[in-house]
């Protein structure tokens, strides 16, 4: 027991040194509004409005495609009911086969476009996202935070919390406008040469 008595005395005695030692000093958190960062800032919204006007006109040379397609089709589908089951004869086989072709055609040039569209969204959320991170970075450094948080991640927070003005100054002083054109195409990797 007096062994016991000892040991414990011991650990009491260690106690009170060891817990300065684990005493952290309170954390200081940020919250960024990303969303509005992106909504805002200047590059973003010139890209922004640049991405709509290729959308548009995307959109519109689909339905320009579209519409001389869709009347062919009707005019060939009058000319199969009229037919009234019989085999078509060679000139609207051709029919049928040229709109195949030109539908395929203009699928492809929608579906390239759609993925140019894609390809330069990425390539603006690539740019914004370069220079983002080193900006929080910095202005958490200059908040003394060591914690920074996105305010759609959080269920609550202090506005005085809140440095989504302190980034939005520095992007739209570091990065006034982005390239809106598709991302940068990577070399093929070279193929090895057999011997």
């Amino acid at each position: 027991m007096k062994k016991l008595l000892l040991g414990a005395a011991a650990v009491a005695a260690l106690l009170p040194a060891a817990a300065p030692a684990q005493r952290l000093n309170p954390a200081v958190i940020a919250v960024v509004d990303t969303q509005r960062i992106l909504a805002e800032c200047t590059a973003c919204v010139a890209a922004n409005t640049q991405l709509q006007t290729q959308l548009n006109q995307l959109r519109q040379r689909a339905n320009t495609l579209s519409q001389p397609l869709q009347t062919e089709a009707q005019a060939i589908q009058t000319a199969v009911n009229a037919l009234n089951g019989k085999q078509p004869d060679a000139a609207l086989q051709a029919r049928i086969t040229a709109l195949q072709t030109r539908e395929t055609t203009a699928n492809r040039e929608i579906q390239q476009g759609e993925q140019n569209l894609r390809s330069t969204q990425a390539h603006v959320q690539q740019q914004l996202g370069t220079r983002l991170g080193p900006i929080i970075n910095s202005v958490m450094t200059t908040r003394g935070a060591v914690l920074v948080v996105d305010k759609g991640a959080t269920l609550a927070s202090s506005p005085s919390l809140d440095v989504t003005n302190d980034v939005l100054a520095q992007l739209n002083q570091q990065l006034p406008s982005v390239s809106v054109t598709p991302l940068p195409q990577q070399p093929a990797p070279a193929q090895p040469t057999g011997r």
